[in-house]
């Protein structure tokens, strides 16, 4: 009779602790996702020169140590990007964090370093160009969110809740085997291979009120999109294989011209 009792109560216990994990797993991919996807649009509004409390808290006298600061500050978030996406990586921290919670914590880290660049970076003083004329004023700040829209609208595409972690929490909550999401070219990825960072780079440069703080962001975040997306485009490649290299030839990486 004890035995049975005791079996009963151990599965209980089992049970408590699942539904504990997969609630845990719930909570921890959307304040990821609360995170990353936040401090993202942070960013974008930050360089269109819209976001209070960014780019703004510090103004060192030496340009050059500002400059450096900002470069760090990239750098360590480049650094991130590419080494979290490595398989390599992935395969080592998989024995210390579950799988299903992999994307999420790099969302997670992601956001935070952005939030880090955001509050850290060095004021420079200066301003590259400054479009005063309402119609132009006006169009290139269209521009800008239109951009916005292109990135938001191309993560969707490509599976919104995937790139951020959300699908392989809920499917592990679930307890739904994880599926990665299909190889495919839809809507805008029939003439971009990469319509996000396309996006990015729109956002970066359409505003009619160009800092030289905001031009330093811009062509740090330039630089480290054409080195990611070759890093990005050499793991594509290895996963897909011979489907991707004819995606390539066939598409180009920000518009094809047909």
């Amino acid at each position: 009779m004890s035995t049975n009792i005791f079996s009963k109560q151990d599965q209980f216990c089992n049970f408590e602790d699942g539904i504990m994990s997969e609630l845990f797993a719930l909570g921890y991919a959307l304040t990821a996702y609360t995170i990353g996807a936040g401090s993202l649009f942070w960013l974008f509004l930050a360089s269109a020169g819209f976001a209070p409390y960014a780019m703004t808290a510090f103004e060192p006298e030496n340009v050059m140590i500002a400059i450096s600061i900002n470069l760090a500050l990239v750098s360590l978030f480049a650094i991130q990007h590419t080494v979290m996406a490595r398989e390599t990586f992935k395969t080592w921290w998989r024995k210390y964090l579950p799988q299903h919670l992999e994307r999420a914590t790099y969302v997670l880290v992601s956001g935070l370093l952005i939030i880090l660049t955001l509050w850290a970076w060095q004021a420079i003083p200066g301003t590259m160009w400054n479009i005063s004329h309402p119609i132009v004023k006006f169009s290139i700040q269209a521009i800008a969110t239109l951009g916005f829209i292109y990135v938001l609208v191309s993560s969707f595409i490509t599976n919104h809740l995937e790139l951020f972690g959300i699908r392989q929490a809920w499917m592990f909550a679930n307890h739904q085997k994880y599926t990665p999401v299909k190889f495919n070219h839809h809507y805008m990825y029939r003439y971009s291979r990469h319509p996000m960072m396309a996006g990015l780079l729109v956002v970066f440069w359409a505003t009619p009120d160009m800092s030289m703080t905001r031009f330093v962001l811009g062509l740090l975040m330039t630089l480290y999109v054409f080195i990611g997306i070759r890093y990005e485009e050499r793991g594509l490649v290895r996963e897909f294989g011979e489907t991707y290299n004819q995606y390539q030839k066939q598409t180009g990486m920000f518009y094809t011209f047909r």
